[in-house]
């Protein structure tokens, strides 16, 4: 197959067709959107107007990435039941945030993370901390989408030439700016309320489609699967399994999926745009509904492309794996049905990058321009926003640029890393804020820069950047970590350096902790913090 070609049957016009209109009418909501965002409150938190089933949808939009579409679809279709672990894990994370974060978090802050952690602590030093940590991930993260719309330009529009990449990257990111920059997170909400709509919708159909080639059958779909592959497809072991150390490397990746999402930046602003802290636990109630039922859609196609298009054809496609969902849509529905797919993923890269754009615009400029660099005292009322809107365009300008240089690397890598980073540097620093009376700001520093530099060199050193074909330096090798993501080593030594900092130093304020225990878990207080 001729990866100019695309994917061979596909209508690269339709596809961009499609994908242009869905531009077009989101840009206009998010036009009207923005009519009424005029306050920091409105332009990071959309003035907490959205209900909790609203906010719902747009948690799954924003957390159901293209890797949750294309790439789990892809691994399921490829290596079966290994591949369905990845959507377990993504989704068991969410009991974790939804027990431990969401509520309290919503009592406690006001836009950002940092507002959680410099709570009870020093002010300028945690926030700038935090703000590090927040824009880490969220670069690492960017990285992976704008990646990943690299491929998925080669795969659906049949763009082989890296300047014809590089230019629908620049595309994706000039849309995503405008996104942020004119609606603030009223509009990104809606963008990606949209998005998941469509995505669960377009899964749906696809799953109704394949199961009904089979009787409504689950088993005769798996048993279709068999046939055209082998028994192994139903089998654990397929990726993960046939050494001691892959095992081990699973269970190192399950542990950052799990923990990962309670600590990801963007998934965490999203609790502030409810009114209160019912709203925010009703929100993952929700997103936790859809998200599982977009996973379960995700096991029907995954051996649907298996039992109808075959694991060996997927291998051999453009994007190999990802190619999984696109390829079952054109046998399913032919180019329409393929464009609409198209148009959809293009969408989740869009809503995914927006949200990760505006969280990290608003912790550099809440975290770092209002109260580290201003101490709190900005005379401008807008110009916290102001800041916000052109941290945007800078960090819009990077991701591009970013994207670019990454389009041929290893987006699970970078994936691996956000997870990874946001598990180790930021949830043991929220759970013991929120939980542990003794802790104080030395062990949150301790906790996320010590975090992220375990986390960064243990990938450094790792398969997953050199040392097999598969790396992201192929010709090199430095791997002397054999795992490919740190999370089995550098969670439990963030949790340590967090309790080792804080026994080092004698900062204590009994006060602040009395009062952010009982904010956090009756939520008084909070309404008078948060009203701007």
């Amino acid at each position: 197959m001729n990866l100019a070609a695309g994917v061979a049957g596909s209508s690269p016009a339709l596809n961009i067709s499609i994908f242009g209109l869905f531009v077009a009418v989101t840009l206009v909501i998010v036009l009207r959107a923005s009519r009424n965002t005029k306050t920091a409150s409105d332009y990071y938190a959309a003035g907490r107007a959205f209900t909790g089933p609203q906010n719902g949808i747009a948690i799954a939009g924003d957390y159901l990435s293209a890797a949750s579409f294309l790439g789990i679809a892809g691994a399921i279709a490829v290596y079966g039941y290994d591949g369905f672990l990845y959507s377990i894990g993504f989704l068991v994370a969410w009991l974790v945030a939804l027990l431990l974060v969401a509520e309290l978090l919503r009592n406690t802050g006001k836009f950002t993370m940092g507002d959680v952690l410099a709570f009870r602590m020093r002010q300028r030093p945690v926030r700038a901390a935090a703000a590090t940590s927040t824009l880490a991930v969220s670069f690492f993260y960017l990285l992976a989408q704008m990646a990943g719309a690299g491929v998925l330009v080669s795969l659906l529009l049949g763009v082989s030439s890296g300047i014809g990449q590089s230019v629908v990257i620049a595309v994706v990111g000039v849309v995503m700016i405008i996104y942020v920059l004119v609606g603030g997170m009223k509009g990104t909400t809606w963008v990606q309320i949209i998005k998941a709509v469509l995505l669960i919708a377009g899964a749906a159909l696809m799953t109704v489609w394949v199961l009904g080639k089979y009787g409504l059958n689950l088993s005769a779909l798996l048993q279709g699967a068999v046939d055209r592959s082998s028994e192994a497809v139903l089998n654990p072991g397929a990726r993960y399994g046939a050494t001691g150390t892959s095992k081990i490397d699973f269970l190192s990746l399950g542990l950052a999926l799990v923990l990962g999402t309670a600590g990801l930046p963007h998934v965490l602003m999203r609790f502030y745009t409810v009114p209160t802290a019912k709203e925010a636990r009703r929100s993952v109630v929700w997103a936790i509904a859809l998200i599982g039922l977009f996973y379960l859609f995700t096991l029907v196609l995954g051996y649907g492309a298996n039992a109808l298009v075959g694991a060996d054809v997927i291998r051999k496609a453009p994007g190999s794996e990802n190619a999984a969902a696109p390829l079952l849509a054109l046998e399913l529905g032919g180019p329409v049905l393929l464009g609409f797919i198209a148009a959809v993923a293009f969408a989740t890269i869009l809503a995914v990058v927006a949200g990760l754009t505006i969280t990290a615009s608003a912790s550099f400029a809440h975290d770092i321009y209002a109260n580290v660099i201003k101490k709190g005292k900005v005379d401008d009322p807008n110009g916290e926003v102001r800041v916000a809107r052109i941290t945007a365009v800078v960090i819009g300008a990077v991701a591009i640029v970013g994207g670019i240089l990454a389009k041929n690397q290893n987006v699970a890598f970078l994936v691996a890393l956000a997870f990874a980073v946001a598990a180790s540097a930021n949830l043991p620093t929220i759970l013991y804020s929120l939980f542990w009376k003794r802790f104080n700001t030395s062990g949150a520093l301790w906790s996320i820069y010590g975090g992220l530099a375990i986390t960064i060199t243990l990938i450094v050193f790792s398969p997953a950047v050199s040392g097999t074909p598969k790396s992201m330096l192929p010709n090199a090798d430095f791997d002397w970590f054999p795992l490919q993501n740190p999370g089995l080593v550098s969670i439990p030594a963030s949790f340590l350096l967090g309790i080792v900092g804080t026994l080092l130093s004698k900062e204590h304020d009994e006060r602040k902790h009395a009062e952010m225990e009982v904010r956090s878990l009756t939520g008084a207080g909070a309404e008078k913090a948060t009203a701007h």
